[in-house]
């Protein structure tokens, strides 16, 4: 089953890695060393959606971040970037699937239908994931973290809105000149979102930065990510696979090494963001915090 899956997943690598251009079932097919006759039935049986549908899906999911997070990109840049040939053409096809423009969509992203819309787009990709029970422990090692000021931005409700969180946050570093190439970027877990109440949920946005953080709109504030020693985990990957790659910390490494968690809440570093790289390049790293000296084993 997981060499079946892995076909799959080498299609969907291909298709974020080539959105701008044509995708046509012969050639996903061949990627999948399937028959181009039965590659699309193949395809809507294991997924529940057809091909088209998950590559139209794909590039619109990308506009999205792109229309809300990337202001410096124009309508046309984008739709480039998703295979049309013109603003117009993406307008209308946009508009047939968000029931907005893609300028009213960036003047006021709404994520509550994005989730909804492109919910067949994760859950297709979901199931070409590993099972982490049954994959090999991931290369988990103990770095000690320096003590790191940063600007935070503190996002306090239901995680399917972090989008509103992250474009106050974006324009406050843009404002100060802290691009993500120079200045690291975290993100600090308060919560977990697995047993807490959407409207419960917290974490912080961050930026290191030495700057003064005088009182502003967005509401960022300084804060000292203190110095820890952790278990450090680099992630490549969705965001929305983040959880499969945590898990196998708690549930399998902290029991074969005698580690137990420090306190401080797990936080992540972003080295490569998406849409900047296909969903599946991002890149993250995981810092679980661990108490001074592991327990015996």
């Amino acid at each position: 089953m997981q060499n079946y899956l892995e076909r799959f997943r080498r299609v969907m690598r291909y298709i974020d890695d080539h959105l701008a251009e044509n995708l046509n079932g012969a050639l996903l097919g061949t990627i999948a060393a399937y028959s181009r006759y039965h590659f699309h039935r193949q395809f809507s049986a294991l997924f529940g959606i057809g091909v088209a549908r998950y590559i139209q899906l794909a590039r619109f999911h990308r506009a999205t971040c792109q229309l809300a997070h990337r202001p410096h990109m124009s309508v046309l840049e984008i739709a480039l970037d998703c295979g049309f040939d013109s603003p117009e053409s993406f307008a209308r096809a946009f508009k047939k699937i968000h029931g907005v423009s893609p300028s009213n969509f960036r003047k006021n992203p709404t994520w509550d239908a994005c989730q909804q819309i492109y919910q067949p787009l994760m859950d297709a990709r979901n199931k070409t994931m590993p099972n982490p029970d049954l994959a090999p422990l991931p290369d988990i090692e103990i770095v000690h973290f320096a003590q790191t000021r940063v600007a935070a931005l503190r996002h306090h409700g239901d995680p399917a809105h972090i989008g509103n969180s992250i474009r106050p946050f974006i324009n406050w570093r843009k404002r100060n000149h802290l691009p993500p190439h120079k200045n690291a970027t975290f993100t600090i877990i308060h919560s977990n979102p697995d047993d807490t109440p959407v409207n419960d949920f917290m974490m912080d946005l961050c930026v290191a930065t030495t700057i003064a953080i005088p009182d502003n709109p967005e509401g960022v504030f300084e804060h000292i990510i203190p110095a820890n020693r952790c278990a450090r985990l680099r992630h490549i990957g969705p965001d929305h696979d983040l959880k499969r790659a945590v898990v196998p910390i708690y549930a399998r490494w902290m029991p074969q090494t005698g580690e137990t968690p420090g306190d401080y809440p797990l936080f992540l570093q972003r080295i490569a963001f998406f849409p900047d790289v296909p969903a599946h390049e991002a890149i993250t790293d995981i810092y679980v915090p661990l108490a001074n000296a592991p327990l015996l084993p």
